[in-house]
Order: structure tokens, then sequence, then C-alpha cells
């Protein structure tokens, strides 16, 4: 509610508190990153394991290459900066997780509460798509009892993360090692089934699979139609990243142009940079996971043999409007990339056929008045870059050609439609989710997504409703902040040196040391921990307004509050005098009557010296302690269990 002079809230529900935690709330699959954070600093690594892969089966991997909106929200951030919440996740994943070499603890420590609590009857399930979503939502169903075989259409599982994320960003062994945790659980995998060409939804249904899921992705890169677009090295960024991944790189000129401003546009211009001949790059490869010093000479050798590569991004974002993370932009600017902002492409020269540069004009406001993305430019601000080779790295396209009629899946702007509740598409017994329903997102969003499904399509089969509630308490909080823990800046982890990065295709970044990563965690502001206020032994001293180091603490009379009418109502019922009599009254009157102490939680550090100020022990720390669960319920109508929605 907003009252003119404050936005405010009452702390009387569970959102409210479970909203506190900044980190955990902001991940899609709520992962008590404040949890693990905590247990690294304290030393109880196993235990912090535990909790990053609670909630994600892909712990490991997002430890590596998460986007990471906990740490975006984090709310150290508004302090100085967030708490390396992924990096630190990458330090236990490393020690416990299945790249370890044993998945016991990987099978172990899943929270049992996300999965019905009504187990399945062995039904056979068929998930389409080897990528995150479908790898999820084959965990979740095989746990929940059933029979899962998974259909991927090349020679290994893994989507996106064997053929678009670079390999010198994330090892393909740990991509690996953390699937094949996943298939341990019982899901049957048949790799080179690609539907449409092997085998139709028909099929499936025929051979008796109760639903099914797409997770199919969005496989297919866009290319802007300006002229000059189908010359020959006009490349596909999509086409090139997996060619880069599986060693077998597409030729490329001496001078790239890299047409894009996103991570994707950044992963193509940095693998583009790197060492191109396949079996140089094989055999380096080979000798860097072994760590020997011959990999860096190896890699080193092959870029003096191909020349100085110069590589140049061009997208029409400002510096502080492109959506690419801010490391991949100077990282790559270290690496020697040549970043042109707000340029747009307006069409690519060739001589006899070949690419010659790409002719740019000035972008001058990418978004209109609304917020909707409609870019501007201006004629007149012409630009040549000179190029060998241009890759289009824009965005991803789907490929819906194995859809027939008689499957029953509507389809809109090249996505599937869903009803975005339960991932239903309109064939009842078929569902989606990922990229395929909803675009291009996060890793750690098709995970939440899958999760979803998973669970729809087990009320599918069923016949029951899965909520998801909350389960909460409250606990005492032995807590002190660490010392100095104002002074703890963040250092991100360790990265090989720029000139080696450029050379070879060695992992960029390295693990935190032991003692940094516990110095890294202790920077967290424990936002499970909070300040709890208890009204009758308040005595107005205003001792903690005082000593608050963030001014966040006000005692507010009630003239400034009753304006809106839920504080209104509130204090009618606690003084008994009705609604009029109090709008009645003269504001120093009604603030003689009482009033509310208000707290600024966005900007509150945790730091209890409010609880330590306060003589009647009015303020408290106190950890709210939380979790959910699914409870399955009957379906009101188990004929008719969703309504498909366009999206």
């Amino acid at each position: 509610m907003h009252n003119g002079f404050y936005q405010v809230r009452l702390p009387d529900a569970t959102e409210y508190w479970t909203e506190m935690v900044k980190c955990r709330h902001a991940c899609p699959v709520h992962t008590d990153a404040c949890g693990y954070v905590t247990a690294i600093a304290e030393g109880r690594y196993e235990e912090a394991y535990r909790l990053a892969r609670a909630r994600n089966p892909f712990a490991s991997i997002c430890g590596r290459v998460c986007g990471a909106p906990c740490e975006a929200n984090c709310r150290r951030g508004s302090v100085d900066a967030p708490v390396a919440i992924r990096a630190l996740k990458r330090f236990v994943t490393e020690t416990y997780g299945p790249e370890s070499g044993d998945a016991a603890l990987y099978r172990a420590a899943y929270d049992d509460h996300m999965i019905p609590p009504n187990r399945g009857d062995y039904e056979r399930v068929a998930v389409v798509g080897g990528g995150v979503a479908g790898l999820t939502v084959a965990h979740d169903l095989v746990k929940a009892g059933y029979k899962v075989t998974l259909f991927e259409a090349h020679s290994e599982p893994g989507g996106m993360l064997m053929v678009g994320v670079p390999v010198f960003r994330l090892p393909r062994e740990l991509v690996r090692a953390e699937i094949q945790a996943i298939l341990s659980l019982g899901v049957e995998l048949k790799c080179n089934m690609r539907l449409g060409r092997d085998f139709r939804i028909s099929d499936l249904r025929r051979e008796g699979y109760k639903a099914i899921f797409l997770g199919i992705g969005l496989p297919k890169g866009r290319k802007l139609p300006i002229p000059g677009a189908e010359v020959e090295n006009v490349i596909d960024g999509m086409e090139f990243l997996r060619a880069f991944n599986e060693g077998q790189p597409l030729p490329l000129g001496r001078r790239v142009a890299v047409i894009g401003g996103g991570n994707v546009a950044y992963d193509v211009a940095r693998s583009a940079l790197r060492p191109m001949e396949a079996a140089t790059r094989g055999e380096a490869l080979a000798e860097m996971e072994r760590g020997e010093q011959v990999a860096y000479d190896v890699a080193r050798s092959a870029l003096r043999l191909s020349g100085d590569k110069e590589v140049h991004v061009v997208c029409l974002e400002s510096r502080e409007e492109m959506p690419a993370d801010e490391i991949e932009v100077i990282e790559g600017e270290e690496e020697g990339i040549h970043l042109h902002n707000r340029r747009g492409p307006k069409q690519i020269l060739s001589e006899n056929g070949r690419v010659t540069a790409l002719r740019t004009v000035r972008c001058t406001s990418v978004f209109d008045a609304t917020g909707r993305f409609n870019p501007t430019f201006d004629e007149t601000g012409i630009e040549d870059i000179p190029a060998d080779s241009v890759i289009f790295a824009i965005g991803q396209t789907s490929d819906l050609s194995f859809l027939d009629p008689q499957d029953g899946v509507e389809t809109a702007r090249g996505l599937i439609k869903v009803n975005p509740e339960t991932y239903q598409t309109s064939a009842p017994d078929i569902f989606a989710c990922g990229d395929i329903a909803h675009g291009p997102r996060l890793f750690i969003d098709a995970i939440a997504s899958a999760q979803v499904a998973a669970r729809s399509m087990h009320d599918y089969l069923r016949g029951t409703r899965t909520e998801v509630v909350v389960r909460k308490k409250w606990a005492p909080a032995a807590y002190t902040m660490a010392e100095g823990w104002n002074r703890l800046p963040r250092e991100n982890p360790p990265v090989l040196e720029s000139e080696r990065r450029a050379a070879s295709l060695e992992i960029i970044e390295e693990r935190y040391p032991e003692r940094e990563a516990r110095r890294q965690a202790a920077r967290c502001l424990r936002c499970n921990v909070n300040t709890v206020f208890d009204t009758s032994l308040c005595v107005a001293c205003n001792g903690c307004v005082d000593v608050c180091p963030e001014n966040l603490i006000r005692l507010v009379g009630l003239s400034r509050l009753i304006a809106d009418d839920p504080w209104l109502a509130a204090a009618s019922a606690d003084f008994g005098v009705s609604a009029d009599e109090l709008k009645a009254m003269p504001a120093e009157d009604l603030d003689a009557l009482g009033g509310v102490m208000l707290k600024d939680e966005t900007t509150c550090i945790r730091c209890s010296l409010c609880a330590s100020r306060c003589p009647t022990h009015a303020v408290t720390m106190r950890q709210f302690e939380f979790h959910t669960e699914c409870v399955t319920v009957p379906s009101p109508n188990p004929k008719i269990r969703y309504q498909v929605a366009a999206r």
C-alpha cells in the first residue's frame, strides 16, 4: 500500500518473509543460496552441496554457467557488490558433485518434498529432447515412479549444454557426469532418434507411451534479411557454435564480424577468436584436460600458424544497454575483441561472392517510448567494418516440421502453445516447456518450467491436482556477522590471463581457493535472519532508530498512515475508535494516540545493532526457516484436467 509518504506492507504473511531472502526468491527453482553460502563460510562443505543440489538436477553445471538471477537480486549488491553465489556453488560441486567420480551424494541430496506424494504406477512416458528441460522432466518423473524413455536426436544428450556453450566455459566431462547421474536413476536413453525423421508422435502413442514431453528447444539461429546475407561465409551463430564445440569448426577468415549484443554473441566472438584447426584443436584439448603445460604451447603455436584473428562485435545497444553479462564484455575486450556499440547491420559487402565488409549504420535508439524493441537509425552515419566472415548471433528459431495435424498440437509464432500454468499443450497427453514454449531464457528457467511440467504430467496420469505449499517455522538465531564483513570486497574467481585465454581452449575460470571461498561466503548478509518486533514490549525510546547504520527505521505517527484504508481499519480495531472519528481527529491527536515502527527491508543489512540496543528486547533476531513441498489433492474433474490457454 502507498500513502504518499511510504510504500508499506504488514509483515504477517509467509510471502513477505520468503521474499526477504532475495537470492532464494529470485532463483526460479528457489535454491537455498543463502543456506549454502553460509555453510561454506562456516566450513560445512558437504551440507553446502546438499543445499545446492536439493532443488536443482544441474547444480554442478549451474556452478559454471548459470545466469545467476540470485546474484542480480543479492541484498549485498545494494551495499557494494553481490555475493559471488554461482562461483561458490562451483567450489562445493567440484568436490561433492558427480564430476568428482561419485554420484551417490547427488542421488541422496535431492529434496523429495518436491516429488508428488502419490507415486506413479510405472506407466511409460516419452521425453523427446535430451537438453536441460527434457533431462529435468526425466529426472523428476523417474523419481515419481514412471518408466521414462529419453529420445535424443544426436549421438549424446545435453542439448545446448553440449553444442551451445563454448568448451572453454563448460567442461564436457562435467556435463556428461551430471547427465549420467540422471540416467542412473533409471532413465532409458535412445540416441540418434530424431522426431520427424526416425519416429513420429503417432508412433509413440501406438507404442503405449501414456504421456509425451517435447523439450526440443530452438535449434536454429536467426539471420536478418539484409542485402548480402546469403553470400558465402555469412554464418548462423548456432551452426557455428555447434560445429566449434563438436571439434569441426567452420572455416573463417582472419577478420570476423559478429552481429549481436548478448551472451551468445560473445560466446560466438570468443570462440571465433580461438584456434580453429580441428586436428590441432583436438590435440590441444586432450592435453589440456590432463592439465599439462604443453597444452598452452600447442595452442599458442596453432594461433601463430593461423595468423592473428581480428574479431568485431557489432550491436544496436549502447554499452549500458547491452544484454551481455558485464564479465563477458570485459573478458572479451581483454582477449582483443573490438566492440562497436550503437551500430546496426545494413548490408554485407562482397566481391566475387566473398565477404569483404559489414556495412553498419548508426543506431539512435533501440526502444521506443513504450519500451518496445523498435530501433531507429541515422542513415548519414555509415561505417564499413572490413570482414572476411560475418556471423549472426541475434536469436534462435524453432523447427516444428515434425508436427502432423493429427498430433493435435497447436503452435503460434514459431512456438508450441501451452497452458502457462501447467505446460500442457492442446493435445492432452503432450506437454512442452523450455525454449520451445516460451522462447530463449536461462538454463535455470528451463529447469524450473520442466519441474512444473513433470508435476503436470503426473497429475494428468493420476487424475489429481498437485499444489505446492510452504512449510515454515521461526527459530532462534545464534547470529553474528563475520568480523570485518563490511570491508570484504567482492573478488571474482581467478581466471587465466588474457593472452593465454585467447590462444587456447582451456577453461577460463578457475575455482576459488578454500580460504578465498570462505572469505567471499562471509560477505553474505544472512537474509534468512530477520529483525522481529514485539510491539507489546516497545517503549518508543527510538534507540533502534538512532543506532541503525542504514537509517532505515522510523517511528511514524498515525496521521501519516491512515490515508490508507488498511491502516485506518487496523487503527480503528486496535484503539476502539471508529474510522470516521479517526479521520476527523487533528494530526497531533492521532500521533499522540499511537504510531507504527516502519523498517525499510530493501536496504537492511542484518547487522543486529537494533536488537543489541533495544533495552526491553522488543527487537530480536530470528531465523525464518521454510521449505516448499508438493501436496496432491483429487482433481475436481479428472476428465477435464486442464484448459489450454493462449500464450
